[in-house]
């Protein structure tokens, strides 16, 4: 298969929504992180202390998320400037890297996906108890 300028454009729209969303969690979680200090401050309790910890893992999985959605627009343009030059080889090689980076970025986010549904389970075992 021919690697033509227009492959590599095509994952630019799709890598920016997914960064768009990405940047969308990352707040969704700061925003519960700062409201979570509030709580922790009046009592340290089991279960935000549960949440606390989720919270950190799934911090660490959108850091990794968004590099990995950016390192895959990189290389996308990348592969882009290799076409341009008449690098085909490298183009190829390129864009295969970009691509598995798109996918390790999809993968992260379905992870973080489910720990997301493990928090809310956390807390509504938590509000069950109550």
């Amino acid at each position: 298969m021919e690697l033509t300028l227009s492959i590599p454009a095509l994952l630019f729209p799709a890598i920016s929504l997914t960064m768009l969303a990405y940047n969308a969690r990352y707040l969704a979680i700061a925003a519960l992180i700062r409201q979570l200090y509030e709580k922790y401050r009046e009592s340290s309790s089991q279960p935000l202390e549960r949440q606390i910890f989720q919270l950190r893992r799934r911090l660490i999985i959108i850091k990794n998320m968004q590099a990995s959605a950016i390192l895959s627009f990189l290389l996308s343009a990348i592969t882009m400037f290799l076409i341009y030059v008449e690098v085909g080889f490298w183009a190829n090689v390129v864009f295969g890297g970009s691509l598995l980076f798109l996918m390790l970025s999809l993968l992260l986010s379905l992870r973080e996906v489910q720990l997301s549904t493990k928090a809310l389970e956390i807390q509504l075992a938590n509000m069950e108890s109550n």
